[in-house]
């Protein structure tokens, strides 16, 4: 055997015990003839003391360096009161080494695997094993093994099936690109990686599994951001007979189950809000309700002023005139607003207006802008009206396309919300519900908000008659200004499924092409039925107050969709290629 215990188990209850510990060195000191070695493993780490009563194994703890892995035996005794480490899980007891077997040497480590020690992410991911030795790391994948444990107890406590679907399929559209994968046996043709276990969930609930869950990879080729992976994880769920309230509890149960096992977190009522409000109040639809800022319609009030900048957007029914009051923000420095208009200016916003208020009761005189001369006395003061501002409060306006107004100001509340530290409490869990089934592209065309299987709120004619007013019964879980999750119900009528195509101007051809077995099998006594995926990654981001998904993942890949520990994407052997009847273009296109 070669442990009794985890070094960081060890504890009061062992005193006087004889333990054999295996880890690697945390640090070594050299106290006068006393060698004192911190031993550390998954759960913790402990004190070992060897004497020069201990022999060739003393000699042999002084040639121990960092990060060898060591095998030690010996006695737990109580430390002296003064000697206590109340930073330590065993910081009260040590262990009196008799033994000691060194089972591997280390080299220096490439950087200290202290919590204090900041290094770069580059340097931590050629490192990932190294890396993933620092406590809180371990603590990161500990918690996301005893939450997937407990999502997964949950699902099977409530009649979910865990199946597996193929990793090896064919593309579908589902709103990113596809990683494919070449065939051998089949010249010229690809499987895809699944974005998503969607359709092959929706054909288990026609099989008649009824309840299904899986802890699924996903694989989506897209740009990347803090929250996001080329591959990532996702509690996929799917249920026969259900409604959207249904699958809403279902969800919500869990989540509120999880937080509350693990973190000891009340998440309280998941309010509902529609995607139409989301969008005029917070500019999102993922609000982080924790900021207590709202976004207002001004666009009537500026019709008729001759300032083009908010007279054009207010006369264009395409765009949006909105005003952002931030209580208490006249004390934001011009330096500051000058960043947060080049903040907004990621998202299109071609400038940031604003108007101070210093003293209200002098009217305009009051009042600190660059803008207001443009506006004029009476429509300024029906703003401020509006928007009932106070002394020391100061309002950002955005005047442009109401996507780009909606972008820009949403992100500028937040990093206020951020900056200023308005928020209200920790937590703010939301459902976003009856969103639009279809947005216009920029080429005039309509493709799917979610994806093409989500049913609509509405009548296969109401759909035809006017597709862009038409609801869906689709509804995400947004937390902190997250989304969780996504999920609705799922068309189970083949004619609904073909209308939608339709709209989306997929012919009957390239429907029988893509989706000829969905077609097939919603004509086989499909049943009504509905789910949502949860990204686990990005709930434990959030349950760890990480700002990167790839802190709570063991081998992320970088913002660039590459892996440094294995230098991974990489050429492969021209064999390889002819065996797969490929021929690699040089960056020219050659």
């Amino acid at each position: 055997m070669y442990r009794s215990t985890y070094c960081g188990n060890v504890s009061r209850q062992h005193l006087n015990d004889q333990v054999t510990l295996c880890g690697w060195v945390d640090r070594r000191r050299d106290h006068g003839g006393v060698i004192f070695i911190d031993l550390r493993d998954r759960e913790g780490i402990i004190q070992v003391v060897f004497d020069p009563d201990a022999g060739d194994f003393f000699a042999l703890a002084d040639r121990v360096r960092s990060e060898y892995v060591l095998k030690i035996t010996g006695k737990v005794r109580a430390r002296s009161e003064d000697t206590v480490n109340p930073a330590m899980q065993s910081g009260d007891v040590e262990v009196y080494g008799t033994g000691l077997e060194i089972l591997n040497a280390a080299l220096t480590p490439p950087f200290q695997l202290d919590e204090h020690i900041s290094v770069g992410e580059d340097v931590r991911l050629k490192y990932r094993y190294m890396d993933l030795r620092r406590p809180h790391m371990q603590s990161s994948l500990k918690l996301r093994s005893v939450v997937s444990n407990s999502i997964r107890n949950y699902l099977s406590g409530n009649g979910f099936l865990d199946v597996e679907t193929p990793i090896m399929t064919r593309a579908t559209p589902e709103g990113a690109r596809d990683y494919l994968i070449p065939s051998r046996t089949y010249p010229g043709q690809f499987f895809a990686m699944p974005q998503s276990p969607q359709l092959f969930k929706q054909m288990l609930m026609v099989a008649g599994c009824d309840r299904y869950y899986q802890i699924a990879k996903c694989f989506r080729d897209e740009d990347l951001r803090a929250d996001r992976q080329p591959e990532f994880t996702q509690i996929d769920i799917e249920a026969s007979f259900v409604s959207e309230t249904d699958v809403m509890s279902m969800a919500e149960q869990m989540v509120v189950e999880v937080f509350a096992r693990h973190l000891q977190v009340e998440l309280g009522v998941f309010h509902q809000i529609t995607y139409a409000e989301a969008l005029q109040k917070y500019g999102s639809d993922k609000p982080d309700l924790r900021i207590p800022l709202e976004l207002v319609e001004i666009k009537d009030l500026l019709m008729d002023v001759d300032f083009k900048v908010f007279a054009g957007p207010a006369n264009d029914p395409d765009c949006r005139v909105s005003a952002l009051k931030v209580t208490g923000g006249a004390e934001i420095s011009r330096k500051r607003i000058d960043e947060y208009s080049q903040f907004v200016s990621i998202y299109g916003a071609k400038g940031l207006a604003w108007i101070k208020v210093n003293a209200s009761e002098e009217g305009i005189a009051g009042l600190q802008s660059p803008i207001i001369k443009f506006l004029g006395d009476a429509v300024t003061l029906k703003i401020m009206q509006r928007l009932d501002a106070k002394n020391g409060d100061i309002v950002f306006f955005g005047a442009d396309k109401a996507q780009i107004v909606s972008e820009a100001l949403g992100a500028l509340r937040c990093r206020i919300g951020a900056d200023l530290n308005l928020y209200t409490c920790d937590w703010a869990p939301v459902w976003v519900v009856d969103f639009p089934m279809f947005e216009r592209l920029d080429n005039g065309d309509l493709t799917s908000l979610h994806h093409p299987f989500t049913a609509p709120s509405c009548t296969i004619a109401e759909l035809q008659e006017n597709p862009s007013l038409a609801l869906s019964r689709a509804y995400d879980m947004v937390l902190n200004g997250y989304e969780l999750g996504g999920g609705s119900i799922r068309i189970h009528d083949q004619a609904m499924q073909a209308a939608v195509f339709e709209v989306l101007g997929i012919d009957e051809n390239e429907q029988r092409d893509k989706f000829g077995f969905l077609l097939d099998a919603l004509q086989y006594g499909a049943p009504p039925h509905g789910g949502i995926a949860l990204g686990l990654d990005r709930l434990m981001m959030l349950m760890l107050g990480s700002d990167s998904i790839r802190d709570v993942i063991a081998f992320p890949k970088t913002q660039s969709a590459a892996c440094l520990l294995t230098e991974a994407p990489s050429a492969v052997a021209s064999s390889q290629l002819r065996d797969l009847n490929i021929r690699v273009r040089n960056a020219e296109g050659q």
